[in-house]
């Protein structure tokens, strides 16, 4: 199954001169979602973690099954003031604006070895936030999966160049 094919392209979203790739096209088909699913898990063999992270909101949908089918614990990385109880916090760039992310200070045991994914990547601004948040709280960054990477806005390319390992489903100009 060609994954690519189950991804809507919507112009100028959030804001113009953004063409956004949109995931629910993908996930609202069971046969796609679970390739998909699939896959991940493939990739995933690659990779030594006892945790797996999710950045809000779309990484949650394929983490949070990953995790149930590895049992594996599931981390959050929520936008500002989402989590209630005490955090670590980052701020970051994105390509159209600015951002922050948090994850609880009780979420990560030192030494834990965190696996990262979300449903896709740009700049690698929140991936690269997120691996600030995991080496906060004395994690250790595993790598990354993402679904879907813009592969000319040099996102892998940027965590790469930082040393980490990176995986991806599906590439996508980022424009």
């Amino acid at each position: 199954m060609n994954l690519k094919d189950h991804i809507r392209s919507i112009k100028d979203y959030p804001k113009k001169g953004i063409l956004f790739r949109d995931i629910t096209t993908l996930i609202k088909d069971k046969d796609a979602f679970s390739a998909t699913i699939d896959q991940i898990i493939e990739k995933s063999k690659k990779f030594k973690f006892n945790k797996i992270a999710a950045i809000e909101s779309r990484g949650f949908v394929f983490a949070s099954a990953i995790s149930y089918l590895l049992k594996k614990p599931f981390i959050l990385l929520r936008k500002k003031n989402k989590l209630p109880a005490e955090v670590h916090s980052v701020d970051f760039e994105l390509e159209y604006g600015t951002a922050t992310i948090e994850i609880h200070k009780d979420s990560i045991d030192e030494n834990d070895s965190v696996l990262i994914i979300d449903d896709l990547i740009a700049t690698g601004g929140t991936a690269e936030a997120a691996a600030k948040l995991i080496k906060i709280s004395k994690g250790k960054i595993a790598g990354f999966i993402f679904v879907i990477n813009l592969f000319d806005l040099k996102g892998c390319d940027r965590l790469e160049q930082q040393g980490f390992k990176v995986e991806n489903l599906i590439n996508f100009p980022g424009h």
